[in-house]
């Protein structure tokens, strides 16, 4: 019996702001590359990967958003400030150390994951913004940065290879 292949992902990311689309344009025009940037609603920063699967059970809506509201973290600053290709093609927003709070957000949520007991890959964690896709690999060089200051973070479900993020929850960061 085969493994059916995924359809629908769920994921935690930080959402950049809308602006993020004309810094991917000029991008595009000054690196001289041919690939359409992604839709405006689908910029993110991952935080965490909940899973894959075959449809969306109400279980895996369920875990997301108990890990999701377990957080407690304060409101930080992002900032991205270098450009490069990554080995699938995507071009990306990356950043030296402007990504302190994403990887503690990152952490905070592995630990709550780990805690609950859910599987999940094990891989390094790269804070980054998928801007297009090329077959143009850009080596990394700095960029004018772009930052923002996050204040919450939200529940994504991904039709995967359909071009579709729905967030389903949204959570706020709050002072403390």
């Amino acid at each position: 019996m085969g493994m059916e292949r995924a359809t629908d992902r769920l994921f935690l990311a930080v959402v950049p702001p809308a602006d993020i689309a004309d810094v991917t344009r000029r991008l595009r025009i000054e690196l001289k590359l041919l690939g359409r940037p992604l839709a405006t609603e689908h910029f993110h920063v991952t935080a965490l990967h909940v899973g894959d699967g075959v449809g969306l059970p109400h279980e895996a809506i369920h875990m997301g958003t108990h890990i999701g509201a377990q957080v407690t973290l304060s409101p930080f600053r992002v900032r991205f400030d270098q450009v490069m290709s990554f080995s699938n093609g995507a071009l990306v927003l990356c950043s030296g150390d402007g990504v302190a709070g994403l990887e503690l957000l990152h952490e905070r949520l592995a630990e709550i994951t780990a805690k609950v007991g859910l599987k999940r890959r094990m891989s390094a964690y790269t804070p980054h913004i998928t801007l297009l896709r090329d077959n143009q690999v850009v080596p990394k060089h700095p960029i004018e940065p772009i930052e923002w200051t996050v204040r919450e973070f939200v529940l994504v479900h991904s039709l995967l290879g359909r071009t579709i993020h729905r967030h389903l929850v949204r959570f706020p960061l709050i002072e403390r």
